[in-house]
């Protein structure tokens, strides 16, 4: 007779490499969680060092709000957190709030956790390793945090064995920054492989007499490229108490993928089939089927209006009207289009320029371009601008769309 399996409760280890999985996916979850803690403790210079595309060693370093040595064993601990002082889930209005990702990532890496708050003595290092018990000793750091995670996933041997390879995982990483450090042009990043800096992006305040949105359009130059911001529309729109905010591209200054649409909600970057399907329907007018257009959009949203405990990774949300959301953001590109009018990007208009300057055939003929760029003749395409990781498409390398006229409805509105 076999005997009935018996139900127990799982030893915390075991309780938190589980969590690990869903929290920590890869070096670069590990970051986010890492990086997201210090913008929520105040941070305003952030370093990123990772060796191995963040496999053997992440290291962040912060200047923020720094923890006492009990704040820090508290910390590894499941479920603590500072961030939900009413403990209302409804009223989150922080990046964290779950406490889960320190002792996920302490359950399955090395991991120190050295700090020092304002007006402290001394530091205080905290060491665990694989869930075990913290270790906390004296430690010489500066005001702010460093936390450091090596070896991640040598406690689960069969995840790492889906990590792809360190180009791949180092290139995920910087997607993730590049992310968090749009929403957040007061705080400085940097990112470095140990040998060179992937990612240096200054800390952007607004010039005397300019607005917030002068800063954060510097920002998104130095990430998606100068093309996107010398071709971009500010987005300025509120409805029911929801604001959305950001920079659009114009219809020319498109893509064959959507790789360059960036959407946050109260400084979270999310992926949300919401809100990238209210993006297709306001270029529906203006682009083909199969393109695209470059965006940064960011909206504001009462903490009770929003869920953003939908999924572990936090990259999805639940919106309490969503018909008021995606009305705003259709209605507010709709007419940042409609203001642009046929308004061609620079990238375009110095492909067409370049199509119709003499070739160096030797008939003098000019031969046909690419299929779709809509002018005869070949070009050199420009130098590739800084932006995001090098698997995305150099911004003057685009094709221009097909556009659709334009016609304008009773209200004044484009039809």
């Amino acid at each position: 007779m076999i005997n009935p399996p018996v139900i127990r409760r799982l030893p915390e280890t075991v309780v938190n490499r589980i969590a690990a999985g869903e929290v920590v996916e890869r070096p670069a979850s590990a970051v986010k969680e890492l990086v997201e803690n210090a913008i929520d403790a105040g941070a305003r210079r952030i370093e990123v060092v990772i060796r191995d595309g963040g496999q053997t060693a992440i290291t962040v370093t912060d200047d923020g709000c720094g923890m006492t040595p009990d704040e820090i064993q508290l910390a590894l601990e499941t479920h603590a957190t500072s961030k939900l002082p009413d403990d209302d889930l409804m009223a989150v209005s922080t990046l964290g709030f779950r406490g889960e990702a320190l002792p996920s990532m302490a359950a399955v890496a090395r991991m120190t956790i050295t700090s020092r708050p304002e007006g402290a003595d001394q530091a205080w290092a905290v060491s665990v390793e694989g869930g075990g018990p913290a270790k906390a000793q004296p430690a010489a750091h500066p005001h702010g945090t460093r936390v450091d995670v090596r070896d991640l996933f040598y406690a689960t041997p069969a995840r790492l064995k889906f990590l792809k390879a360190a180009r791949t995982e180092q290139n995920h990483v910087v997607e993730t920054l590049n992310r968090l450090a749009m929403a957040h042009p007061e705080i400085a990043f940097t990112l470095s492989d140990g040998t060179r800096d992937l990612i240096k992006l200054n800390a952007v305040t607004p010039r005397l007499g300019d607005d917030a949105s002068a800063a954060r359009l510097e920002r998104l130059a130095g990430i998606m490229g100068r093309p996107f911001a010398d071709n971009a529309m500010t987005i300025d729109a509120v409805r029911e108490g929801i604001r959305l905010s950001g920079h659009a591209g114009v219809p020319t200054l498109n893509r064959g993928n959507a790789a360059m649409q960036f959407l946050f909600v109260n400084g979270r970057p999310v992926r949300d089939r919401l809100l990238l399907g209210a993006v297709r329907g306001a270029y529906r007018e203006f682009l083909a089927s199969d393109r695209h257009p470059l965006l940064a959009l960011f909206l504001e949203v009462p903490p009770t209006e929003v869920d953003v405990n939908v999924h572990p990774a936090k990259t999805e949300v639940r919106f309490r009207d969503a018909g008021v959301v995606r009305g705003l953001i259709v209605s507010a590109l709709k007419h940042a289009l409609a203001e642009a009018g046929h308004r061609a990007s620079t990238t375009v208009a110095g492909a067409a320029l370049g199509a119709f300057r003499p070739s160096e055939n030797p008939g003098g003929a000019l031969p046909l371009g690419r299929s779709g760029g809509g002018y005869g003749g070949a070009y050199a395409p420009a130098a590739r601008p800084s932006g995001l990781s090098d698997h995305y498409a150099p911004l003057p390398d685009l094709d221009r769309a097909p556009s659709a006229p334009m016609t304008m409805d009773p209200d004044g509105g484009v039809a």
